[in-house]
């Protein structure tokens, strides 16, 4: 007998949302366990348009193999940070990169692992948080991350610097994430999501909780400048900032995104940095 569905929501009981602080180690903790809970749907809701093997940036549906905006990767060792089921990662291996995935879900790497065997494909995959790498200095020339990691970490600018210290110089990191202004908007993909309701200014990390008040699920608000000095502080150079329309015909919703907004306002930020 088949046993029945139940949403991370449901299994974390989560009851509402709290905008407020939470420590460093709190936004470890529940995202380690939200991505567990939800790795199932997640890659159920969208592995078909992320792909076994493919490389996509955003929601609006932008392509490594399109822009190449990490530059030619062919014998490069490359970290994909926040990898979930490392679909970045097994496209740059079929690339000739020597890629590694690394995630703090173990269910994220659980699909990763199941759709290496599938597909014959097998970057290494690492579970590990990205605020504590655990690689040795100067060893990758190229790191990247698909909303991943960044915006679940309290402190990313130890990120920054953690990603920073694994890269080579010269080294190039590309990530991308909700872009910031969005966060004035709520979460609606319809006519509610075009109505400001916060202040772009206002940090507070977007908590939800269960009946006890602890967090099952947080994300981090930085404003573009809070991105700039966190990368500047880690030793990177930006050296583009693509904000990316949304495309004619695209008509995929995904949470928040959805044409409607997307053709008013950018709802993805991928910098693009070198490291001095």
């Amino acid at each position: 007998m088949t046993e029945p569905h139940v949403s991370a929501t449901v299994q974390l009981g989560t009851v509402g949302v709290a905008h407020a602080d939470i420590s460093a180690a709190e936004s470890v903790t529940a995202n380690r366990r939200w991505w567990d809970a939800d790795a199932d749907d997640y890659q159920a809701e969208h592995g078909d348009f992320l792909g076994d093997v493919r490389f996509v940036w955003c929601p609006e549906g932008l392509d490594e193999a399109d822009v190449r905006l990490l530059g030619p990767v062919a014998g490069k060792r490359v970290l994909e940070v926040g990898c979930g089921a490392a679909h970045c990662a097994r496209w740059l291996t079929t690339q000739g990169a020597h890629a590694v995935g690394m995630d703090l879900s173990a269910g994220m790497l659980r699909h990763a692992r199941k759709i290496a065997d599938a597909t014959g494909v097998r970057p290494p995959l690492v579970q590990a948080t990205a605020t504590a790498l655990p690689f040795a200095d100067a060893s990758f020339d190229l790191a990247c991350s698909a909303f991943g990691a960044v915006p679940f970490v309290a402190d990313s600018d130890r990120l920054m610097a953690e990603v920073s210290r694994v890269l080579k110089p010269g080294g190039r990191w590309v990530f991308s994430v909700t872009h910031p202004m969005r966060w004035v908007f709520p979460d609606d993909p319809g006519e509610a999501g075009l109505v400001a309701q916060t202040s772009y200014f206002d940090r507070t990390p977007y908590v939800e909780v269960d009946e006890a008040g602890a967090a099952t699920y947080a994300e981090h608000h930085r404003t573009l400048g809070d991105r700039l000095r966190e990368l500047v502080a880690a030793g990177f150079a930006l050296t583009d900032l693509i904000e990316p329309e949304w495309p004619e015909g695209h008509v995929r919703l995904w949470g928040q995104w959805s044409p409607l907004r997307g053709h008013i306002f950018p709802g993805t930020a991928i910098f693009v940095c070198d490291k001095r």
